[in-house]
């Protein structure tokens, strides 16, 4: 039986943008000498940098300080650039339709409404959710449960009738303290991670599908 609802994280859960800002910042860290491990710049994925801060990270390697307005500045036309030419995780669109008129559909993201609404218009799946919860909804964000919480008012669905679709360990603490079920599906980045607070592991959209629609 599915539930009420189901929210969707964004990043790197319904598009891989994950890669590609990971991608970006190794530059930036190569260009300085460094590297930047996954298993180290997964900590601040499905949250922001006062989770932890590559450009603190990359200062302290180095010793020294950056224009950092400028060098952001850059990395998002490369990130945008790039982003461009991908579509939705695999398997999305399908999901999506298959659960359109089942049961209720949000997306909860720690970005900001002009990322995730703008990323969503443009891939054609805006249609399928009736809200979108993002960064300044509420007063904190993943893995503070604000953003959940905050979704759960709205729908008006109290948080036992929730599921969770996420890909970062913040994103499924955020669910879980705010009392709902929550599913993870890691991605290139978040496969480093110890998903065993997670209530499920799904290797991705497809299996979620098979799951939730054979109960």
């Amino acid at each position: 039986m599915l539930p009420e609802a189901i929210l969707f994280d964004f990043d790197g859960t319904l598009m891989d943008t994950e890669w590609a800002i990971y991608s970006a910042w190794l530059r930036t860290f190569r260009d300085e000498g460094q590297e930047l491990p996954i298993e180290v710049y997964v900590q601040c994925i499905g949250s922001d940098f006062d989770t932890w801060s590559p450009k603190l990270h990359l200062e302290e390697l180095t010793g020294r300080s950056f224009d950092w307005e400028e060098m952001d500045a850059s990395r998002q036309i490369e990130i945008e650039a790039e982003l461009a030419t991908q579509g939705a995780v695999e398997g999305a669109r399908e999901l999506l339709e298959s659960l359109q008129g089942k049961t209720r559909l949000a997306v909860v993201s720690s970005s900001s409404h002009g990322w995730v609404d703008g990323w969503l218009g443009r891939l054609g799946l805006a249609e399928f959710f009736e809200n979108t919860t993002c960064r300044g909804d509420a007063p904190r964000i993943k893995p503070a449960p604000d953003l959940y919480q905050a979704c759960s008012e709205t729908l008006a669905v109290p948080p036992s009738g929730c599921l969770v679709i996420e890909d970062s360990l913040n994103g499924v603490r955020s669910a879980k303290t705010a009392g709902m079920t929550a599913f993870a599906i890691p991605n290139r980045i978040t496969t480093v991670s110890d998903f065993a607070e997670a209530d499920r592991v799904c290797s991705n959209l497809r299996e979620l599908g098979a799951a939730l629609l054979s109960e």
